[in-house]
């Protein structure tokens, strides 16, 4: 139990330092070598091959590559067309079609960042022209980008299924329901705090005409979520169909992309896997040692001698997550993370998709809490705004989406009931 403590002890001190996650997992990995003395490096290496010969982790860079088409072509311009057409007699009406092309665009990429930079460089100009607060334009859309890890396919969710050998089909539909839930909160506020600009009035020939234009663009999530859940693609199989229609369909079709941005695209993605694959083979090695070695179970049971109640238990681990989100990137937070707490859930009895889903959400959170919120650093540098102006304007926004993750927490049915 000493040794679980002084393990989970150093990992912490070492991120709080901002060490390099590369770095970190291999002190760890070292650590559990000379303490029970067992694993012998050789295994480690192997442990570091098996953790990467996984069909499913193909699906991660197609996604990207995915995204990236999408936001150099004009998928993301035409979906705002059409969501623009449908809202436009709502006040706030711009502000809920950005939101809602954010969730739309998050059905297709599963990224966060990519979600953000493609909607947000059509629509920012677009809520600022038509008069909107820019301090609301900034949180909207910083937050609205967040909805690309919630609502599947998700990348973060494809790790925590990796992670913890949990299905990521279940997970991405356990996700649909929360982060519809995560929009309507975010639409509902734009719709609130807007009310006092013009509306316009609402135009049949405009949507008609949006929806002719960008009837390529819909049609990309019915197919891609269509072919998860009917079962004909798996994760990685809806991928290769979602990177290759987009690729057709901005070349072909829209004619918004060259052959030459094509090899752009790829090299700017392979560099992005670069730094995430070897991350990821280390963070699985050294999660079969710990498994191995039952450092998880070890450290579930000496925790649950002090939290006695399951809610105490999501209070405790939301609050927890949260609080990482702010110092610890994704990626290694569930890499790191989510192995010791599947472990603490099982012993509160919560379900391993359930606590998938609650952690997603904590994270998505965490990309709009400084200082290392990945979407307020996206939104400085593609809007070239003051970071100090977009924290500012996601805070109201923040403080809906802790809400929304209170109801998904303590409502597992919202998480569960499509899979039953």
């Amino acid at each position: 139990m000493t040794y679980a403590l002084l393990l989970f002890g150093l990992s912490i001190a070492l991120l709080a330092l901002r060490v390099n996650l590369v770095v970190v997992l291999l002190v760890i990995g070292g650590y559990i070598h000379l303490v029970w003395g067992d694993a012998e490096l050789l295994y480690v290496v192997e442990d570091m091959w098996i953790a990467l010969d996984k069909e499913v982790l193909l699906s991660i860079p197609l996604f990207l590559i995915c995204g990236a088409v999408m936001g150099r072509g004009a998928i993301a311009a035409r979906l705002i067309e059409i969501m623009t057409a449908l809202t436009a007699p709502l006040p706030g009406g711009m502000a809920i079609a950005t939101v809602m092309t954010c969730a739309v665009f998050a059905a297709i990429s599963g990224s966060s960042a990519v979600t953000l930079i493609a909607v947000g460089s059509i629509a920012y100009p677009a809520l600022l022209a038509q008069g909107y607060d820019k301090r609301f334009s900034l949180g909207a859309l910083a937050s609205g980008g967040t909805l690309g890890v919630i609502i599947p396919p998700s990348i973060p969710m494809i790790l925590y299924g990796i992670a913890t050998e949990t299905s990521i089909i279940d997970l991405f539909t356990a996700g649909i329901l929360p982060g519809l839930l995560l929009m309507g909160l975010l639409a509902g506020y734009s719709l609130t705090v807007n009310r006092h600009l013009p509306r316009q009035s609402f135009s049949l020939p405009q949507l008609v005409g949006a929806l002719r234009s960008g009837i390529w663009s819909m049609l990309m999530p019915v197919i891609l979520l269509g072919g998860i859940y009917s079962g004909y693609f798996s994760p990685t199989e809806s991928a290769a169909v979602a990177l290759s229609y987009a690729v057709l369909v901005e070349l072909f079709i829209h004619k918004e992309l060259r052959l030459g941005d094509l090899r752009d695209v790829a090299i700017e993605t392979a560099i992005m896997m670069g730094t995430i694959f070897p991350v990821l083979a280390i963070a699985l090695s050294v999660n079969l040692l710990l498994t191995a070695h039952q450092a998880p179970a070890v450290l579930a049971e000496w925790i649950g001698g002090f939290i006695t109640s399951k809610v105490t238990f999501l209070l405790a681990v939301n609050v927890l997550l949260l609080i990482v989100g702010c110092v610890m990137d994704m990626v290694s937070a569930i890499l790191i993370l989510a192995p010791v707490l599947l472990a603490l859930g099982r012993v509160y009895g919560i379900d391993p998709v359930h606590l998938g889903i609650i952690m997603t959400v904590n994270l998505e959170i965490g990309l709009l809490t400084p200082p290392v919120g990945i979407n307020l650093i996206v939104a400085m540098t593609a809007f070239r705004e003051k970071f100090s102006l977009i924290t500012r304007g996601v805070l109201p926004f923040i403080a809906l989406m802790i809400v929304g993750l209170l109801i998904v927490s303590f409502v597992p049915a919202l998480s569960l009931a499509l899979l039953r």
